[in-house]
């Protein structure tokens, strides 16, 4: 019989009631509302999505990075892994208490990624971040993008207005890469619409399943192309003569 969980902390949230648990050493669940957010022994996919949201940024001078969500901070650490010694990284997280966490009970598991020396943490909503840097001059744009938040893109997005994977919310990211950098996003699913609306906005997409059987989230990888893609002329209707 398993051990029984210990909750450590606990917040009020909008969504419900925010808590860290923990069973055994490094065996830590986030929850919210009761509903499971993240297990400390299944991470593999966020492990993936910093590493392919990186990977054209090992041999960069100066790469900047925003990574929206911290959760336990694993993709924050495969982000930093992947990134030289000179890289900026801005994580936006909308809850303090979960920075705190990762500073404190989960710090062994990421070798206190929050506190690497590249990395700047700000308590914001990221889509409006992202809309921020859209608007700023190419000096503030990033060559990469990555989103580890507990809600991805699904078959029910707004295709439209979504804030954060709907088509605006897309362009906006767009705006806020410089060419060839890298938006990547974790979904608990593959949705064929996001991956559409990436293509129509100027990436190249890509995406993997990572692990072995059972439940396999997707991350997407999308690489932002130096032109929009043409859109066809619609023909004007001609009036009845």
């Amino acid at each position: 019989m398993g051990k029984p969980w210990k909750i450590l902390d606990s917040i009020k949230t909008a969504e419900g009631l925010l808590e860290l648990r923990q069973r055994d050493e490094r065996d830590f669940l986030i929850t919210i509302g009761g509903l499971v957010l993240m297990n400390s022994m299944a991470n593999r996919s966020e492990v993936v999505l910093g590493q392919l949201g990186c990977r054209h940024l090992t041999e960069h001078s100066a790469p900047r990075v925003l990574v929206g969500g911290l959760g336990m901070g694993f993709t924050l650490r495969a982000v930093l892994d992947s990134l030289p010694a000179s890289a900026r990284v801005l994580v936006a997280e909308l809850n303090p208490v979960v920075v705190n966490w990762c500073r404190g009970p989960l710090a062994r598991l990421t070798d206190s990624a929050v506190s690497d020396p590249r990395v700047t943490i700000e308590i914001c909503d990221v889509a409006a971040l992202v809309r921020q840097y859209a608007q700023a001059g190419p000096a503030e744009h990033f060559d990469a993008i990555v989103f580890d938040l507990y809600k991805g893109p699904h078959f029910r997005t707004d295709p439209l207005n979504d804030p954060l994977y709907g088509s605006r919310a897309i362009a906006h990211a767009r705006a806020a890469l410089r060419p060839g950098g890298v938006f990547a996003v974790w979904g608990e699913n593959y949705d064929e619409g996001f991956a559409r609306r990436l293509l129509k906005a100027g990436f190249k997409v890509g995406n993997s399943r990572p692990g072995r059987g059972g439940l396999r989230h997707a991350v997407f990888v999308a690489e932002r192309l130096e032109t929009l893609p043409q859109q066809p002329l619609q023909r004007k209707r001609q009036s009845p003569g």
